[in-house]
């Protein structure tokens, strides 16, 4: 089975600050990857990361999400495109240098959209890449829109649509909270489709620019997606802390925000 890991926005850059990237939080993520990879047992993940401060703050100024009908827009939509991807080789560099066999996937290559949804989508170089060993690498990108002529997918969209097709079994996605959080700052550590109503009304947008919706948006699509996949467990957890993923994956510890179709 297929793990997705996503490092959030908001913990690879400060998204108050453009194209600011935290180096040092992508190599200690890229050292427990290289740890899990040697400890072998027929690990297969797919890594994503959010744009941030990168991607998000270009795709503001472009409203590249909303569409794309001329010269300007389609501009736009490029340099969006050539920013979210440098974040990426900023990235995959901490990767390579960990000494892991990373190779970049930009979602814009592999899909197109409809009206801002998923229409077409390309899997078979992906499942190569791991059925060989290798790490592959997406984030949230463009995409060319076949009524819309353009948008913009978030790494959540393009890891719901990888579930089926790579047999997910587990996602996990890494930001700066300790997970979802009620209103008196305390982690709610298991969401499901049934409680997430009463929920809701607790979770706000994003700190800093997110044009693709903040933390409501992501809980949002991961409930709708536990309720679609019931064997899917996925957990919001918080990137800064020590040894994080070989707790998760390693350990089996319970940290963070658990959502599945059920308790």
């Amino acid at each position: 089975m297929t793990t997705l890991i996503k490092l959030g926005g908001s913990l690879v850059t400060d998204k108050l600050v453009a194209n600011s990237f935290r180096r040092d939080v992508v190599c200690q993520i890229a050292a427990q990857l290289a740890t899990l990879f040697a400890n072998g047992d027929g690990l297969r993940v797919v890594l994503g990361h959010g744009s941030g401060s990168f991607g998000h703050v270009a795709a503001q100024k472009y409203r590249t999400v909303q569409g794309v009908a001329n010269a300007k827009e389609r501009l736009g939509m490029a340099r969006v495109g050539a920013v979210a991807a440098e974040l990426s080789r900023l990235i995959l560099a901490e990767l390579l240098a960990a000494g892991l066999p990373a190779l970049r996937f930009p979602p814009s290559a592999l899909l197109m959209t409809r009206d801002r949804r998923i229409d077409i989508l390309e899997t078979r170089p992906l499942q190569s890449a791991l059925q060989q060993g290798s790490l592959p690498l997406v984030h949230g990108d463009i995409a060319l829109d076949s009524l819309i002529g353009g948008t913009i997918v978030s790494t959540e969209t393009v890891f719901a649509a990888l579930v089926e097709p790579l047999g997910v079994s587990e996602i996990i996605l890494l930001g700066q909270v300790d997970g979802v959080l009620d209103d008196a700052g305390t982690v709610i550590p298991r969401i499901t489709p049934e409680t997430f109503p009463t929920l809701k009304p607790l979770l706000g947008g994003a700190s800093g620019i997110d044009v693709t919706g903040g933390m409501l948006h992501k809980v949002e699509a991961m409930v709708e997606l536990a309720a679609r996949q019931p064997r899917l467990t996925i957990t919001i957890a918080d990137g800064r802390r020590e040894g994080i993923l070989l707790d998760l994956l390693l350990q089996r510890r319970a940290i963070g925000t658990r959502i599945t179709a059920a308790f």
